[in-house]
Parts: C-alpha cells; structure tokens; sequence
C-alpha cells in the first residue's frame, strides 16, 4: 500500500470513530453513573464500619489505660526495684 492510501484509510477510520463517539459514550457513561452509585454505597458502609472500629480501638485503648491506673500502686515499686537491681548488677560481657 502506497502512503497516500495509508493516510486515507486512517482519516476515514478518524471520521467515522468521531461520528460513532456519543452512541459509543453512551454505555460508557452508564457503566461509570452505576460505578459512582456503587462507590458511594461502599464508602458509606466502609466510614460506618471504619469509626465503629475506631470507637472499639478507643474503648479497649481507655480500658488499658484504666487498668493500668488502677495497678500504678504494685507496678511502678516493682518497676523501681528491677531498675535498680538491674543497675547495681550492672552489665557483664559474656564471650561466646
């Protein structure tokens, strides 16, 4: 095919997929409104499940720290007296 053809070819095939765009967009646009439908869906049950998981971290997270409030008066002397016993001790190199 000579070069001529080639570019003639190719201006039809231009020409026709512009007069073919709105039918061709048409499913297109559909397919894309139901993807926007459907992501809006799932983003509003991923942020419900998101913060009930968040408000469930925060519960166990405030249970923690009320635990380990409430066991200060035993954790923190035993805490003192391993610190201490661990820098009287102090650190010996073993040679393997």
């Amino acid at each position: 095919m000579n070069t001529f053809l080639k570019i003639f070819l190719v201006a039809v095939a231009a020409i026709v997929a512009v007069k073919l765009f709105p039918i061709i967009m048409i499913p297109v646009v559909l397919v894309l409104a139901a993807a926007l439908v459907a992501g809006l869906i799932f983003a509003g049950g991923a942020s419900i499940v998101l913060v009930v998981a968040l408000a469930l971290v925060l519960a166990v997270l405030g249970v923690v720290v009320g635990l380990a409030a409430a066991l200060a008066p035993i954790w923190i002397p035993v805490l003192a007296i391993f610190g201490i016993v661990s820098l009287i001790r102090g650190r010996k190199s073993r040679a393997v």
